[in-house]
This record gives C-alpha cells, structure tokens and sequence, in this order.
C-alpha cells in the first residue's frame, strides 16, 4: 500500500482516479489547485504524485520543481492534453518520470503508478544500504581509545581532507598493516571522510584474480579485443571515476601490471584493451598490504618507482598485541553487533574472559577476535561469555608461544617466513584447512592459493 496525490482541477477525473486506486488498496489525496497540492503534499508525504500541467495558482512545472526540492521527493508523473515535445522535454527537465496525453486510460495510468512506485522502493533501499555503509566506514568504524588509534584517525581524518583545488586526482594512500588488522576499513574511511563519499567506492583485491584476467578488469576492453570479447566492458579504474579505488594485496600484483598502473598514477588517464585513445579519470587510488614491500623491491618482485608513487601517504596500522588497551572495548563493540545479527539479549564477558582476550596475541589481529567471539556466541546460548567458552587455548597466550614470524632471522626471505606461518598454522589445526584459515584469519580460498603458491600439500 502506498501514500498516492492527485493534483487536477478536472474534478470528475480526479475522483475516478482516486477510487480507481483507492480499490487497490492505496490511500489517495485529491487536491485541485497547485498550491493546496504542496500543501497536501507536505501535509501526506506521497509517494508518487499525478499532476495536471495546467492548475489554477501555479501551472505543473511549478509543482514538480517545489515537490523535486524535497529531502525526499515522491516519484512524479504528469498528465495533459496538450502534450508537446517542448513539454515533455520542460517536465523531464523539471524532474517528472514520465507524461501521459489525455485522455488517459486508468490501466495506462496504474501501469505507470507501479513502476514509479518499485523505483522509488529501489532507491530507498539503495539509499539505505549507502547510509549503513557510510556508517559502518566513517572514523567512528575505527573503535579504539588508544594513542595508536587517535592519531590513525587523525590521519585519516587529514588525507579524506586533502583534495586538490583544481578537481586533479587526490594523491594515492598505501596502507600497511598485518593481515586482519583493518586495512580494508581504513580504506572506506578515507573514502567516506572526505568530499569523495558521494563517487563509487571500487574494491579489487590482487591476490584473488589470476594475472591474465585482473588487466582487462582493471583497464576494461572494447569488443573484439580478444576472442572472448563480445561486448565492451568498462575497467575498475574507470569505474572509479570521481570516487576511489582500493587495491587490495597490491603486493601481490603481476610486475607487468604495476608498470601500467604507474603510468596510471603518473597522468590519470587510461586506456581499454582494444581502444585507440586514452579516458581521463578522477581517482584516488588507496593501496594496500601486509607485505615488506622494501623487502620485495629488493628482491625485484615489485617496482621500486610504483612503490614510491603510493607512499605520498602512508598508513601504518598497529597489529592488535601492541595496543592491548582496546581489546575490551574492541570485544563489547562486536557482542552488540553480535547480539543484533543473531537476535540475542545483550551479550557480556565475564573477568576472567576479558583478562583471556587481553593475555592472547591475536596473530590474526581484529579479525581473529572477532571470529573467536562469534564462535562463542553462537555455541554459548545463554549467560554471559567465559574464558571457557573462548576456548582460546595457549598456543598465542602472551610469553608462552615461540618466536613470530616477524622475529624470524633476517636471513630468511620473505617467502620463507610466510611458508613457515602457514606450516605452523596448518600443524595447530590439525592439516585442516578452514580451521587453519580461521586461525590465520583468512578466507579458505586464499590460504589454498598461498598454499598452492609455496607448493605445500593440502
């Protein structure tokens, strides 16, 4: 049922329109003046409007634009018997959906009535998920009352703040941090604090597609670029226009790959595979990775050129073991999300709970948390949770566990000390891979792709 205004000075019309209607359920005001209709329709909040174009005190075009200036403008549709192409342009123009000629058949008319009335449901709904989302990615996402997190998101706060006066491309973000430390979140953050929130947000992460494939998903092609290319397909980068791009793992990028996404970053203008001349983009490309990327320039498995162009800004996030002070307040922010998505009481920890999270060392940082929390609540229905009902064992328990792999000796290479945490990941979960990936805090398709990287055995 929905909330429907007529406004026409045909009186007759416009009670058969409301009857017609009102037997389908939907409740219809009728007014027959321009004024006395915004007055209705500030008095009702219609959903969609039916407007005549000519209507004692002020004409149709007058009533659209006063009803388009609305917070939350209804769906509108105009009816006339004298239809024009200047007039059909003019109420377009002014924001009506659409303008029927009279006389108008009822049936034509609901025809139009419930499309109006699923494209407004679906921009509600698209304008909802937009606002939970730019809650779930504003500063007030980063949780933490730490020194590391007040100054992460002033940090924060001043790149989203940074634009260039000329409307260039704002300079990139790399954004470092352990794996689950938050990287992705960060990145929504710098996007959502600043003038960018209103331009799409694009995500890609490097490590999950294969190198012959992430080109034409970045760059795009033009049909018959290659054998498989029926149609044209718009690339990521030029997606992005007038928001961000996140490039997640970008350590993880083919080297023939990150010398085009320099040249990306050195002029913003790209090119499809198959096209013949370059687009210009608007893009804030934010990068990220829980690599040594110095590490990997030295040895020659990322460019040092590339690696340079994003650090204009770079973002440092602290893994959860050295701000142990946010730990409980990071715990209680994921019991009431927790306690909402699975329609539960409000959850509590008991002492010695809180005092097992503070004692552990998170190798798998915020994300590893959260999943061991999760657990819990789904495996404890009742009362409040306990150390038992963590089960977070000693294995990660601070002073007990053997050396991280950031104390490896510095001989070893990087592969090696990634080779050696996957190993003893798979050896505490018993060769179980989604066990080992929870623990790791990775997903199970990007542990086998590690796996099958380093050519361990599943």
């Amino acid at each position: 049922m929905a909330t429907l205004l007529v406004i026409e000075d045909e009186l007759v019309l416009a009670k058969n329109i409301a009857k017609f209607f009102e037997k389908s359920g939907h409740l219809v005001e009728v007014a027959h003046d321009g004024l006395l209709g915004l007055q209705a329709a500030a008095r009702v909040q219609p959903d969609v409007v039916i407007v005549d174009f000519q209507l004692p005190s002020m004409d149709g075009l007058e009533v659209i634009r006063a009803l388009r200036a609305n917070d939350d403008p209804p769906r509108i549709i105009m009816v006339t018997g004298h239809a024009s192409v200047n007039l059909a342009v003019e109420a377009m123009k002014a924001g009506s959906m659409d303008l029927l000629t009279k006389p108008v058949t009822l049936q034509s008319l609901k025809d139009v009535v419930e499309r109006a009335l699923s494209e407004r449901g679906e921009r509600r709904a698209l304008d909802y998920y937009r606002q939970r989302d730019a809650q779930q990615a504003s500063l007030d996402a980063l949780v933490g009352n730490s020194a590391a997190m007040d100054s992460l998101r002033n940090l924060v706060r001043t790149i989203a703040s940074i634009e260039p006066a000329d409307q260039s491309p704002a300079a990139p973000v790399l954004i470092l941090g352990e794996t689950g430390t938050g990287k992705e979140l960060v990145a929504r953050a710098c996007h959502q604090s600043g003038s960018r929130a209103k331009g799409p947000f694009i995500e890609v992460n490097c490590a999950a597609l294969p190198a012959h494939l992430i080109e034409g998903e970045l760059f795009g092609f033009e049909k018959g670029a290659f054998t498989d290319a029926h149609a044209r397909k718009i690339g990521l980068i030029e997606a992005a226009d007038g928001g961000t791009l996140f490039l997640d793992e970008i350590g993880e990028l083919d080297l023939g790959l990150q010398a085009k996404l320099l040249r990306v970053l050195e002029n913003y203008r790209v090119r499809r595979l198959g096209a013949l001349s370059d687009r210009q983009v608007n893009v804030r490309i934010v990068a990220a990775t829980n690599r040594d990327l110095d590490e990997q320039v030295r040895e020659g498995r990322f460019r040092a050129d590339l690696m340079y162009r994003l650090k204009v800004f770079q973002v440092q996030i602290p893994p959860l073991r050295d701000r142990a002070e946010d730990i409980p307040t990071l715990a209680h922010h994921f019991l009431r999300q927790l306690a909402k998505r699975y329609g539960r009481a409000e959850l509590s920890m008991d002492d010695r709970a809180i005092a097992a999270l503070a004692e552990h060392d998170w190798p798998g940082n915020i994300r590893e948390l959260r999943n061991v929390l999760e657990r819990a609540v789904l495996l404890q229905r009742t009362g409040s949770l306990s150390e038992v009902s963590l089960n977070l064992g000693t294995a990660h328990r601070r002073g007990t566990q053997g050396p991280r792999s950031a104390d490896a000796p510095a001989t070893m290479s990087l592969d090696a000390i990634e080779r050696e945490h996957l190993q003893r990941a798979l050896d505490a979960s018993g060769r179980n891979v989604s066990k080992a990936a929870a623990l790791l805090g990775i997903s199970r398709d990007t542990l086998r792709y590690r796996m099958e990287r380093h050519g361990m055995q599943r």
